[in-house]
């Protein structure tokens, strides 16, 4: 669609398995800019990185499960073999299932995996479960069937849990390039307004970009709920979106992830967020 030409941005594209990787290379100097989920956002809280702007509420985390194995719930998972990727969402996800049945990870022999990697485990039937997330989670259940069954997803906690996913930067880029992160966030609010109306055409084009097939991109769609600029907008304006992230840490601290209440004001650039609004709403 051409905006960030329309922002006078240039921008480069490189696809990562997960959030902490992101992180990695952020630190690195390799990446300047990157779109987490839900997991990653603890090591922003750390102080690893700097939330700039909201992209979504990711509903996509599952535990899912071999049926073929004899396991139909969490506390069956008990000694069995669960792939997990450290720090992501999907891993928040089994600790809060695991919570809620007594259990801890502990209970569990856990296997260290990226998103690939779990694909081919569960089908090829070398693992017992797994916490995963879109479009993986997709290809599992089209490749397994009915040998496959989620026990747990982010539906499950949507009473006590927002899983926001973000676009994030270094403080170094953050103090050196300010109004990059402007003109890329104002350029992400026109990319969102479209996304709303036309969240086939963008699985399209994701499947594309990402060299996944278009129908597992496509039974995605409805893996986060898709923001809109006037919801950031008016969410910036009434606390929502700071509540987002009040309630998201919260679910760190539950869970062990960070050692201490933290202001979100130490990690997410609000101010920069209403800037990008501002140029929107000045360029639209």
């Amino acid at each position: 669609m051409g905006y960030f030409e329309d922002y006078g941005l240039d921008v480069t594209l490189t696809q990562f398995q997960s959030g902490p990787t992101e992180i990695a290379a952020m630190a690195s100097g390799d990446i300047d800019i990157s779109q987490i989920g839900h997991g990653a956002h603890s090591l922003c809280i750390e102080g690893q990185a700097k939330i700039f702007a909201i992209d979504c509420l990711g509903v996509s985390d599952v535990v899912m499960v071999n049926t073929e194995r004899g396991i139909n719930s969490i506390e069956d998972l008990r000694g069995k073999t669960v792939a997990v990727s450290t720090g992501t969402s999907s891993e928040l996800i089994l600790n809060l299932a695991l919570r809620k049945a007594g259990m801890t990870q502990d209970d569990l022999n856990l296997v260290e995996m990226d998103a690939q990697g779990m694909v081919t485990a569960m089908v090829a039937n070398q693992i017992d479960g797994c916490a995963a997330w879109a479009p993986s989670s997709t290809t599992i259940e089209q490749q397994m069937g009915d040998k496959v069954k989620t026990i747990a997803s982010n539906y499950d906690f949507l009473d006590v849990a927002t899983f926001p996913g973000s676009f994030i930067t270094s403080d170094k880029f953050n103090e050196e390039n300010h109004d990059v992160l402007v003109r890329f966030g104002a350029a992400l609010l026109k990319a969102q307004a479209y996304r709303k109306d036309n969240i086939e055409q963008v699985c399209e084009w994701l499947a594309k970009e990402v060299e996944a097939d278009p129908a597992t991109i496509l039974d995605t769609k409805d893996s986060g709920e898709w923001l809109t600029p006037d919801d950031i907008e008016a969410g910036l304006a009434d606390g929502t979106i700071q509540g987002y992230y009040e309630s998201q840490q919260q679910v760190f601290l539950d869970g062990g992830q960070i050692p201490e209440k933290v202001d979100t004001s130490e990690y997410v650039l609000y101010d920069v967020m209403n800037e990008i609004v501002e140029l929107y709403n000045s360029t639209k």
